[in-house]
């Protein structure tokens, strides 16, 4: 009985302490320490930017980029219907950016702009693909593409030493500096 008594006592105060007072103080510190990040960070979290022709979009998604029902589309490159929304998302981008861009074709479309995130919401898309878009974005926007590429430059995550990935822009980021220059 005093072993089980023991026992209790141990479950009661761990829970207690690694379950209610640690998490209480992390918290606590993270507020004090990094107030504008403690909260959370919208901008890592993609939007749907399709009604809006002179922001930039993200990448594809399968979830209509809610942050509750992340997935990826789970098909396999023998698949069909994997095929057929390949097909869709190139057509897509031509027929957004192709104006913009002559002389744009499938096989210059950079993968991240015609595939879908593992989320479905990851709000990065790749340093040429934004570079593609700064045309149509320049002249939807009014803003001059000097102006509009410097904001990508601005918003280009470049990875350290050269190591660990190609650069990438934070979409969200980016279209909230954009804007700001209307």
């Amino acid at each position: 009985m005093r072993e089980l008594r023991t026992a209790i006592i141990a479950a009661v105060v761990l829970t207690v302490v690694f379950g209610l007072a640690y998490p209480l103080v992390m918290t606590g510190v993270a507020q004090v320490v990094w107030p504008d990040k403690a909260d959370g960070d919208a901008t890592l979290i993609a939007r749907d930017y399709s009604d809006d022709d002179g922001l930039f979009q993200a990448r594809p998604s399968v979830t209509g980029y809610a942050a509750d029902a992340t997935f990826f589309n789970n098909q396999g490159p023998n698949q069909q219907a994997l095929a057929d929304q390949l097909e869709g998302f190139v057509d897509d981008y031509l027929e957004r950016e192709g104006p913009y861009n002559p002389g744009l074709r499938a096989a210059a479309i950079p993968p991240d702009a015609v595939t879908t995130s593992a989320s479905g919401v990851d709000p990065h898309i790749s340093a040429d693909n934004a570079e593609i878009q700064a045309n149509r974005v320049a002249e939807q926007s009014g803003l001059p593409l000097e102006r509009v590429l410097a904001l990508v430059d601005d918003a280009t995550s470049r990875p350290l030493l050269g190591l660990g990935g190609p650069e990438s822009v934070n979409v969200v980021k980016l279209n909230d500096a954009l804007e700001a220059q209307r």
